[in-house]
């Protein structure tokens, strides 16, 4: 499953879903490009305190054996991850989000104020090409958005934790 959730107030009601009716990949490549390059909204995941805090939540799910993690990228104002739930998709994300909102809060000093926004963007993946796919469009996010040349030096990535591994 491919998921991408952003911070609360970082999407414009205004501006999103784009006009007219475009079909549900459409509507994501317009969001995804938006939260790469826009300055407007909160950016709490650009502090490397709340990015590892992010990882940290995403890891522990993974040894807690809710899912198994295949790609992951945490970016200033939205994540996306590629997992295999191993337990009901949306309580595994509850938790998830959940966690990760109450400690980046914590860490923040805004207890009690929505982290993320309650939506999220979901696929299921259909075969291993598709799979493939999604893990480079994970990883190359930092790089198409402009923040690093390669996808291994972006700290907050599966990219650059499989760097680190090998």
């Amino acid at each position: 499953m491919f998921v991408t959730w952003h911070l609360q107030g970082s999407l414009p009601r205004a501006l999103y879903p784009p006009r007219g009716k475009p079909s549900a990949r459409k509507a994501f490549v317009w969001m995804d490009r938006y939260l790469d390059t826009t300055g407007q909204g909160p950016m709490f995941l650009r502090l490397p305190e709340v990015a590892r805090l992010v990882v940290d939540g995403l890891e522990r799910g993974g040894a807690m054996g809710l899912y198994d993690l295949r790609a992951f990228v945490v970016m200033a104002n939205h994540v996306h991850i590629l997992f295999c739930p191993r337990q009901k998709a949306s309580d595994v994300l509850q938790w998830l989000k959940g966690t990760t909102a109450r400690e980046a809060n914590k860490l923040l000093a805004r207890t009690g104020q929505p982290f993320w926004q309650r939506e999220s963007y979901d696929h299921w993946v259909r075969d291993e090409q598709q799979l493939e796919r999604i893990v480079a469009y994970i990883e190359n996010n930092p790089v198409k958005a402009g923040l690093v040349a390669e996808a291994s030096r972006y700290p907050w990535s599966s990219a650059a934790r499989m760097k680190t591994a090998n």
